[in-house]
């Protein structure tokens, strides 16, 4: 696009000569300011078409768009060759076949006998001392189990008052039991399924009437009995060496929301905030925590303070300068994505036991002097597409090696990523959440489901635990880790 000012006198001269010097003037002003405009039009249409052109080729193999976002068929072409082999278990492989329970655990056991010979004919007898075990497994028939506490209201003889009789201690008023509050929440939180579909669920398989005001109910009620336990390991997180962190957006009453995760080595903290400000990392890391947070670029975490940045995110930042159609930053990015090859080379042998941990650090030296100067070239460069990155890279440098000054600190935020995926699958299944009580419900439960997760706990027998406790009023059981 050409800098040079449009010529802005085109008064015909048949014209100009009619003109008086105010009129005159007057025109030339107006030809001058039309130009302007001309100008910053086609300035504008360049921007457009910019801006089109990179939110166009972005795919999340350049950006932090997740795979879901892409249709199958744009994905790109399979670098491999189609394999020769057909498709299920190979010839030799080994077998995998569900192992027989011990005879006596079997609920029948069905002798089956020949009672003649199939060559002759003539008739048997007798038993086999290893007969043929063939075992066929069978749901039972579901049935609820109903129990009818009948509360008699006696008078008494002496003054005439009637008294009638309290239901034991953990006897829920409602007509829920705890089993069925927890096996209810865990089919909305995680298995993902809607409130009328739960109800459906328990109403066809399980004989157990519901409705979906009545799934609202069970919701509150396994809240209020898992919220100590939450609030405890929110409690804790400030106190952990070493957390990953990363959030995604979401709904709460139509309005914009984030869920944010946090995770520790041993449990996961969950909470829905209605903004992605730094708020939510000041209420629960606080100014007590003096760890290290792994995650992506997002600037909210920056006043951590110690903090590795995702290589796997950065890697994708790579490929973005690659695709683009500036040649300076396609060369960049591609010394740096085989830089960055190379990073989890050496962080693949050493996390596999091939090289010891001073290998590693030894190895690494090479490839964070190269980083650094690719960096500062790009921070240098003048391009308008490299500088912004290169040079926030650059100052904090430091940033992109934590994972390599400190053990225990993986390169990238996988865990993080991990931990939010199912919140991610739910979120697109229920588009967020109601109200405040819904999303109370949401972060405990996911809370929940995750730290179980981690220290191989059975969520299902943890919640009817936690449900039973908080009807007989009694102290929920930690999720902390030895407790």
């Amino acid at each position: 696009m050409s800098s040079a000012k449009p010529n802005v006198t085109v008064i015909p001269p048949e014209l100009d000569a009619e003109m008086t010097p105010a009129v005159r003037a007057f025109v030339l002003a107006l030809l001058a300011r039309n130009a302007e405009l001309e100008t910053r039009i086609a300035e504008l249409k360049a921007r457009v078409e910019e801006l089109q052109r990179q939110v166009k080729g972005k795919t999340p193999q350049n950006s932090s768009l997740p795979p879901s976002m892409q249709h199958p068929h744009a994905k790109p072409p399979r670098t491999k060759g189609k394999s020769k082999k057909k498709r299920g278990g190979q010839p030799g492989h080994p077998k995998h076949a569900r192992p027989l329970i011990p005879t006596e655990q079997c609920n029948d056991v069905k002798p089956l006998k020949p009672t003649e010979c199939r060559r002759c004919g003539e008739k048997l007898s007798g038993n086999d001392p290893e007969p043929l075990r063939h075992q066929v497994w069978e749901l039972p028939e579901i049935k609820p189990l109903v129990t009818e506490y009948q509360r008699h209201r006696l008078v008494c003889s002496c003054c005439g008052e009637t008294t009638c009789a309290e239901l034991p201690p953990g006897v829920p008023q409602g007509q829920s039991g705890p089993r069925l509050m927890a096996f209810t929440a865990l089919l909305m939180a995680y298995y993902r399924q809607s409130k009328r579909r739960t109800a459906e669920f328990l109403t066809t398989l399980l004989g157990q009437p519901c409705s979906a005001a009545l799934t609202v109910k069970m919701q509150t009620q396994v809240t209020a009995a898992a919220r100590a336990a939450y609030e405890e390991l929110a409690a804790k997180l400030p106190t952990e060496e070493h957390i990953n962190a990363d959030e995604t957006a979401t709904k709460e009453e139509n309005g914009k929301a984030w869920l944010w995760t946090f995770v520790a080595g041993l449990f996961t903290v969950f909470t829905v905030r209605a903004t992605r400000e730094a708020t939510a990392v000041d209420e629960l890391l606080t100014d007590a925590f003096c760890g290290i947070v792994t995650c992506d670029r997002a600037k909210m975490y920056w006043r951590v303070g110690r903090i590795q940045w995702c290589w796997a995110h950065l890697k994708r930042d790579f490929q973005a300068l690659i695709d683009r159609g500036d040649p300076q930053a396609k060369r960049l990015g591609y010394d740096l994505r085989r830089m960055t090859c190379k990073l989890f080379e050496h962080w693949g042998d050493y996390r596999d036991g091939k090289i010891s941990r001073a290998a590693f650090v030894r190895r690494m030296a090479p490839v964070r002097r190269e980083v650094e100067r690719l960096l500062l070239r790009g921070a240098e460069s003048g391009n308008k597409s490299l500088v912004g990155m290169c040079r926030e890279l650059h100052e904090h440098r430091d940033w992109l090696w934590t994972f390599v000054r400190e053990e225990g600190v993986e390169p990238t935020n996988n865990a993080g990523e991990r931990a939010l995926r199912h919140a991610v699958i739910w979120r697109k299944l229920s588009f967020g959440t109601q109200s405040a009580a819904g999303s109370r419900f949401v972060e405990t439960m996911l809370t929940v489901i995750e730290t179980c997760r981690q220290q191989h706990r059975n969520a299902f027998e943890y919640l009817t635990i936690t449900v039973k406790a908080h009807l007989a009023r009694q102290p929920a059981p930690s999720l902390l880790p030895g407790v």
